[in-house]
């Protein structure tokens, strides 16, 4: 996959993100776990949005198949992220715990990501 992510680069939701800064594909476990990774830290509070969706299916043949005889069944779906990618964007939370949650999310999933907060966020606000 080359090149930067033309749409989807940019907070849309909440006042904090997470930004992918590499190529890869995502599955649909991963992303699942780094979603409940962040849903449990904040502990109900504020409001989650995942960005993407693995609506690319992967085929996979068995084991010790010979080559030929079509494609193989569908093993599980991916999202393909390109960098500059919003994976994740989360609100009503203050930013201690938004930068710690969204820290734990990147563990879960295999891409560099890179934490972003709106422009016009107020640092000096308690919320």
């Amino acid at each position: 996959m080359k090149g930067m992510a033309g749409r989807g680069n940019q907070l849309a939701f909440g006042s904090f993100g997470i930004k992918s800064l590499e190529s890869k594909w995502i599955t649909g476990r991963q992303i699942e776990a780094a979603r409940i990774a962040v849903t449990r830290y904040m502990q109900r509070q504020g409001q989650v949005w995942v960005r993407i969706f693995p609506d690319k299916p992967i085929t996979k043949k068995p084991a010790e198949v010979r080559m030929g005889k079509g494609k193989g069944n569908p093993e599980g779906y991916v999202a393909p992220v390109t960098p500059g990618r919003i994976l994740f964007e989360i609100e009503g939370v203050s930013f201690d715990v938004a930068k710690e949650a969204l820290r734990l999310a990147a563990q879960k999933l295999p891409v560099t990501t890179k934490f972003v907060a709106r422009i016009d966020y107020d640092y000096n606000q308690n919320s």
